[in-house]
């Protein structure tokens, strides 16, 4: 059995984009799960990716209402693979070091585990403590970005295909 998870970030509608582009509403609802790296911007921006959604895992970014029904971080396991979500809030500087420490302390036993994050708008991809982080990007191109990305993984048992997606806002 494979598990589709289709994973975005940094939507921040209305203060830097109007829109979630089509194709990454597609990838959403084509996907069986998703997760959200924090920064909706406002809570219809939330409603909206959690009613396109199956089944969403997200976490609070930095501007997000304080108040919304998600917590800091998040954990989903799926077949055989724990992803840690995080925003990733803070400085720019250690922010990898901040983000695997994170996974590090909600990293599964028995399972491989995998980080997400967010926030700085860049799609990325690095090692800490042994375990592999990602960063999606902004699925809208919002400022600083100019390329609106999103990653497509495909897990089954504990192998991950994870394939990368950007187009031009």
């Amino acid at each position: 059995m494979t598990t589709r998870v289709a994973v975005i970030s940094d939507t921040h509608i209305p203060s830097r984009a109007s829109e979630i582009p089509d194709w990454v509403l597609d990838e959403l609802d084509a996907a069986d799960l998703a997760i959200h790296a924090g920064d909706f911007d406002t809570y219809d921006s939330y409603e909206h990716v959690e009613d396109v959604t199956p089944e969403l895992t997200a976490v609070l970014g930095n501007i997000d209402p304080p108040d919304l029904d998600v917590t800091e971080v998040a954990t989903l396991d799926v077949e055989r693979v724990r992803f840690v979500v995080t925003h990733g809030t803070g400085d720019i500087a250690g922010y990898e070091e901040r983000v695997g420490d994170v996974v590090a302390e909600h990293a599964a036993d028995d399972r491989r585990t995998v980080g997400v994050a967010g926030h700085t708008h860049q799609q990325t991809e690095w090692e800490h403590a042994g375990y592999t982080c990602y960063n999606p990007g902004t699925c809208t191109a919002a400022d600083p970005a100019a390329i609106a990305s999103m990653l497509v993984v495909t897990v089954d048992g504990e192998a991950l295909d994870i394939e990368t997606r950007r187009e031009a806002a």
